[in-house]
């Protein structure tokens, strides 16, 4: 579990990145789950956007997205909302 000091260091550091994953009018699909976690593993931190041709809810599609991922979700805003979760390898490091 992230605390809040922690959440705002990753909001602050995930501000400039642009969306590593769109999802679009199909939803969340197998490929999206897939490549989010080739993502997470690679960069621990990934922004989501979802395009305004997917008729799903936003909300829905972070939670389950974050619990096929095994993410934690640290920032929504609008359409776009980012994921965290720490690798092995430690890239980021977080405030205590």
């Amino acid at each position: 579990m992230l605390t809040s000091k922690q959440k705002s260091y990753l909001k602050s550091l995930a501000n400039p990145l642009k969306a590593l994953v769109l999802i679009g009018k199909d939803g969340l699909t197998l490929n999206i789950i897939e490549s989010t976690k080739i993502s997470i593993r690679s960069h621990e931190l990934v922004k989501v956007s979802v395009l305004k041709s997917c008729t799903s809810d936003v909300r829905e599609m972070m939670l389950d997205l974050s619990a096929h991922t095994n993410s934690e979700v640290v920032s929504e805003i609008g359409r776009t909302f980012v994921l965290f979760k720490e690798s092995e390898k430690h890239k980021i490091t977080l405030p205590q």
